[in-house]
């Protein structure tokens, strides 16, 4: 389903020198897999992951998304792409606070230029244990229930894939364990594949494919020479 092949990524610094991110030689995740990448912060992670989602494009080579390169598509074109098939759950959330549970995930639903489903906006907010605060404002929900409405937000559209940046990270211990089970049962039982990224070995060994991203990125090994 998605197949990296020698995706390179630098960014400018300040003084004008550049600073190399990326060098995957070969990167896949198959229709309905599971796996982690994992890797230490500031190890580049979150920029493989805008790669991957169209939200950043690649200095070179190609992301292959069912057969569509998003490294060859316009800004726009990726954004279109992008509601359709991928979704994402940011570190952050990226909830907006003036509206409502319901209506995160409904508008996150609107991008993808179908109609809207309401009740599958609900049947979602209910499956992640929130059915009873869909009128609730981020403000006065917890963070883990704002982490809740991020994962329903994402698979709104029922997405082939979904990325998942440190979804654990900002929550409380208790918690961390039962928003991993709800995004990795949820993507089960909705066929979504499943792509999270972290740094938490705890999280990682849940799993049975696990990518290092030090191992995967060459971008060291390179700059050696």
């Amino acid at each position: 389903m998605l197949k990296l092949r020698d995706v390179r990524k630098s960014f400018t610094l300040p003084d004008g020198s550049t600073l190399p991110i990326l060098n995957v030689e070969r990167f896949e995740v198959a229709a309905g897999e599971q796996l982690v990448l994992a890797g230490q912060s500031g190890s580049g992670k979150t920029t493989l992951l805008h790669i991957i989602a169209g939200i950043t494009r690649p200095d070179a080579g190609s992301v292959s998304f069912d057969g569509t390169d998003l490294a060859k598509l316009s800004e726009a074109a990726r954004d279109r792409f992008r509601a359709r098939h991928i979704g994402y759950v940011f570190q952050t959330f990226n909830l907006l606070p003036g509206f409502s549970a319901l209506e995160n995930v409904v508008l996150g639903m609107s991008f993808c230029g179908t109609k809207v489903d309401e009740s599958r906006a609900r049947h979602l907010l209910d499956r992640v244990g929130l059915g009873k605060r869909l009128s609730h404002k981020p403000a006065t929900l917890s963070v883990g229930e704002q982490q809740r409405v991020a994962v329903a937000r994402a698979l709104a559209n029922k997405p082939k894939l979904l990325l998942a940046d440190e979804p654990t990270a900002s929550i409380d211990a208790r918690n961390q364990q039962q928003v991993l089970d709800l995004i990795r049962e949820t993507c089960r039982e909705e066929k979504v594949a499943l792509l999270l990224v972290t740094h938490a070995p705890i999280v990682a060994e849940q799993f049975e494919r696990v990518e290092k991203l030090e191992e995967l990125n060459r971008v060291n090994e390179v700059a050696a020479r």
